[in-house]
C-alpha cells in the first residue's frame, strides 16, 4: 500500500515548505481530486465535473510563481496546500484521505498567518459549502453567499464569503 494510500497516523512525518514549480501537476491533482471527493452532495455531479473549467497545471505554475503558496507533505509526498496574499486566503485544497487529520487546519494557520502580513484588518476567503463549518470552526464567519462560474457554461458554484 503506498504511503498517500493508508489513514494517517501519528507515526507520518509531516512537513510544509514553499511550492515549487514542478509542484503545479501535483496542485492541480490535488485540488481536482478534493473537489471530486470531498464536494459530492452539496454540489452536483456536472458542477463537480466542470468546476476546474479549462484550468491545467500551467494555471498553478504561475500561481506558485508569485511565491505565496505552502505545500503540505506526508512521508515527503505532498498532500494539500495553501495560498494566500494580503488580506485573503485564496485557496486551500487537501486530498479526501487527509480531511479530518488536522493538516487543513495547519495549513489555515500558514494561510492566515501569511494574509495578515503587510494588512490590517479582517481576513477573507470565499469558502466551498462544504467546507463553511471547517472555517467557522476555524472562526471565520460567513458574511454572505456567491457564486464562481467556471467559464464553461452549465450551473455556477455557490460559494461563501467569510471573514476573520
Amino acid at each position: 500500500m503506498r504511503s498517500e494510500d493508508r489513514p494517517f497516523s501519528v507515526e507520518d512525518e509531516v512537513s510544509f515548505r514553499a511550492a515549487r514549480p514542478d509542484d503545479a501537476e501535483t496542485v492541480f491533482n490535488i485540488t481536482r481530486a478534493s473537489i471530486a471527493g470531498l464536494a459530492q452532495g452539496r454540489y452536483s455531479p456536472a458542477q463537480i465535473e466542470n468546476w476546474m473549467g479549462e484550468r491545467t497545471p500551467r494555471f498553478y505554475e504561475d500561481l506558485i510563481a508569485k511565491g505565496r503558496m505552502t505545500v503540505c507533505l506526508r512521508n515527503g509526498i505532498v498532500v494539500g496546500f495553501v495560498d494566500a496574499e494580503p488580506g485573503a486566503v485564496t485557496r486551500l485544497f487537501v486530498l479526501p484521505e487527509a480531511a479530518g487529520s488536522g493538516l487543513g487546519q495547519r495549513l489555515l494557520d500558514i494561510g492566515v498567518a501569511q494574509a495578515r502580513r503587510d494588512h490590517r484588518g479582517p481576513i477573507r476567503l470565499e469558502a466551498t459549502i462544504n467546507a463553511e463549518a471547517f472555517y467557522q470552526r476555524y472562526g471565520f464567519r460567513s458574511t454572505g453567499r456567491g457564486q464562481f462560474s467556471h467559464g464553461l457554461g452549465g450551473e455556477p458554484i455557490e460559494i461563501v464569503h467569510m471573514e476573520l
